[in-house]
């Protein structure tokens, strides 16, 4: 977000721009730790607007911020298990097709068909968008960044935000571990952290850091007989999904449980989320969750039950209570800006809302309507009080 943010500035001309980054380097905290999956399907209007735009931001990527990225457009496909959710998702898809996306009801016969070795017992519908897809997190922060720093932007690695400064209701600094520095426009772009940061400002932020696990499992192991190029009477041990697993980079989820695969170089990338997880900033992987995962894991796709984990890892989600994005001026305090709370889809969303925040810094007419987004809507039934640096704000 930080990066999308800084990239759409320099390009309306504004280059005195320095984007902190706490860590040494760029996208090693949840951006470097995230599936990479962007889609089209969403629920919310807003949010397949933001979709929209964004994956037409990934297509052209290269040409545009002039830095190549990994886009794999093999499609999102849902699996749908009550007839309740399959109505929920025919609202959805209506409204996906009438703001123009490609969006399709297909059998569970035609799953498969799309997913080799998936399991549809149980299965009621499914839908499939063809232009969702798997991008690389990492490639897209690099490119954002080196794009404003190549126009005037400095990045700031190993610096780390320690304080803001407001005066009159008004941001008018910050205080880094670098020194330090005036300014009265200021991002929160904090991910997990952004709650921690506005709290500098006198503002309080809803947001809390949720871990979610990422698992990755090598294909199980089958002796062939020997070839030509083997010494006779030898055989080759080889290792490959064959036709129980998705060749493409398919992203499968399985609405009900919330477990999800895809291939990731000649492993499986999959996970699931912890209906018991609470807040944390842990990110260290809890391997007495992976049976829970693999319960579900090998009902949907059998061959898992065969295949070895070979690594996993753990991030954060940066969650609001109504699980969408803040994004626009923080209201009680001028100068300050929000880019928080994307609830597991900020990645894929960075290109439209670091587009859109530059155009609310500046006073343009992003074209978006933000309402949805407003971090008002989380107070309009009832008023708090935050008491920092000896000011009250009313959020």
């Amino acid at each position: 977000m930080g990066a999308s943010v800084a990239y759409h500035l320099t390009r309306r001309g504004v280059t005195d721009v320095i984007l902190f980054e706490r860590e040494a380097q760029l996208g090693t905290g949840s951006t470097g730790r995230n599936a990479g999956g962007v889609r089209h399907q969403f629920s919310d209007e807003a949010n397949v607007r933001l979709s929209i735009e964004s994956i037409r931001a990934f297509e052209r990527f290269g040409d545009e911020v002039g830095y190549p990225v990994d886009l794999h457009q093999d499609g999102y496909l849902f699996l749908l298990g009550t007839e309740s959710s399959v109505e929920v998702f025919r609202e959805n898809v209506a409204r996906q097709r009438r703001l123009g996306v490609d969006v399709r009801w297909v059998s569970p016969s035609e799953a498969v068909t799309l997913a080799p070795g998936l399991n549809t017992e149980g299965i009621t519908g499914a839908t499939f968008c063809p232009h969702d897809g798997i991008a690389d997190p990492s490639g897209v922060t690099s490119g954002f960044a080196r794009a404003a720093r190549a126009a005037g932007a400095m990045i700031a690695r190993g610096v780390e935000v320690t304080g803001i400064e407001v005066e009159s209701g008004r941001v008018i600094g910050l205080q880094t571990t670098a020194g330090a520095f005036s300014t009265r426009a200021l991002v929160n772009a904090a991910g997990p952290y952004a709650r921690h940061v506005a709290r500098m400002a006198g503002v309080e932020l809803p947001v809390d850091p949720f871990r979610r696990h990422i698992f990755i499992a090598q294909p199980p192991s089958t002796h062939v007989s020997s070839t030509v190029s083997e010494a006779p009477g030898e055989a080759q041990e080889r290792s490959d999904w064959g036709n129980r697993a998705p060749h493409s980079r398919v992203m499968v989820i399985d609405f009900e449980t919330t477990f999800y695969f895809h291939r990731e170089g000649t492993g499986l990338l999959f996970g699931m989320a912890d209906p018991d997880e609470e807040p944390t900033f842990d990110t260290t992987v809890q391997w007495d969750f992976l049976p829970k995962v693999v319960d579900v894991a090998v009902k949907r796709l059998p061959v898992l039950a065969e295949a070895s984990v070979s690594h996993a890892w753990a991030g954060l989600y940066e969650v609001t209570p109504d699980a969408n994005p803040i994004i626009g001026p923080a209201g009680v305090v001028d100068g300050l800006f929000l880019i928080n709370g994307f609830s597991g889809h900020g990645f894929q969303h960075s290109p439209a809302a670091g587009r859109i925040l530059a155009d609310v810094i500046l006073g343009v007419d992003p074209h978006f309507d933000l309402a949805p987004f407003r971090l008002d809507r989380f107070s309009s039934a009832s008023r708090s009080v935050v008491e920092a640096g000896g000011e009250r704000y009313f959020i």
